[in-house]
């Protein structure tokens, strides 16, 4: 299949990418790699259009000069193209991400993952702090739920933790194809992963954790579904939306029936604990 790649020009730097990584994501596209100037992202060619970007509201904030330009490309060798830029990241000097061709880790966890086209590789501030949540949580003999898992990489740290039950569950399927992978790869075959969205908690119920590290507008409407599925006393860990989005999350789950315990915050990111 052919991709179209976007090349993103960013002035300045900094948050502005993360927010457009994040707003594309929105729409389609499935991977981004940085580069000195900027990004590239990319989507496959059936999926593109001519108005792909209207909605992409930092195009026309005044807080940042962003140009670009687009090409069609052939078949991408994903491999490849994590190798030439995917380094290593350490969580607190306790947890290691790495991919397969980077050398062994000498930390207490270490976590294999082959991105591909995945979002979840620990880089992204929402994916470092949920980490950083889930190496502080009591997990030993939990049921642990991963929704929207990506990669499936909270969902193996999770395992890692000594979770004995968990669920990794996905609206795409390269990412269940991919998240499979992963979780063979790191060992942890006891993780069921599996096609779907929310409305799949329907069925599955008595979760001590739930991780939810999506966008803001999925969570507020997914909470009233997350909450049923939790067992008394259990916790909900989301993330992925910004510092100002706190106030809007906060009060959907206090309304279904959550009490708010910390969160953590990182360049304008937010991860926030609550519990049942």
């Amino acid at each position: 299949m052919n991709y179209i790649e976007y090349t993103f020009t960013i002035a300045p730097m900094g948050v502005a990418s993360e927010i457009l990584v994040a707003e594309l994501a929105e729409v389609g596209f499935e991977s981004f790699v940085d580069t000195e100037t900027g990004l590239q992202a990319y989507i496959q060619a059936p999926l593109w259009h001519a108005d792909l970007l209207n909605d992409i509201q930092i195009l026309n904030s005044d807080e940042f000069r962003i140009s670009y330009s687009y090409q069609t490309i052939e078949q991408v060798n994903w491999n490849e193209e994590w190798e030439k830029h995917f380094e290593p990241i350490s969580i607190d000097e306790t947890c290691t991400v790495r991919a397969t061709f980077h050398p062994v880790a000498n930390t207490p966890y270490e976590i294999i993952i082959d991105p591909k086209m995945s979002f979840g590789t620990g880089h992204h501030e929402t994916t470092y702090m949920m980490l950083q949540f889930l190496l502080k949580e009591e997990l030993k003999g939990k049921k642990v739920l991963d929704m929207g898992c990506g990669t499936s990489v909270l969902a193996i740290m999770a395992a890692k933790r000594g979770a004995t039950e968990i669920l990794a569950i996905d609206v795409d399927e390269w990412c269940v194809e991919n998240s499979i992978e992963n979780v063979q790869r790191n060992g942890c075959e006891h993780i069921k992963v599996q096609l779907g969205d929310a409305t799949s908690l329907a069925k599955e119920k008595d979760f001590d954790l739930i991780i939810a590290n999506i966008n803001r507008n999925i969570l507020l409407a997914d909470l009233p579904l997350y909450v049923p599925a939790l067992k008394a006393g259990g916790t909900l860990l989301l993330s992925g939306f910004y510092k100002e989005d706190m106030p809007l999350i906060v009060a959907k789950a206090e309304e279904c029936g959550l009490q708010y315990v910390e969160n953590l915050e990182r360049n304008q990111w937010v991860a926030v604990k609550f519990r049942i």
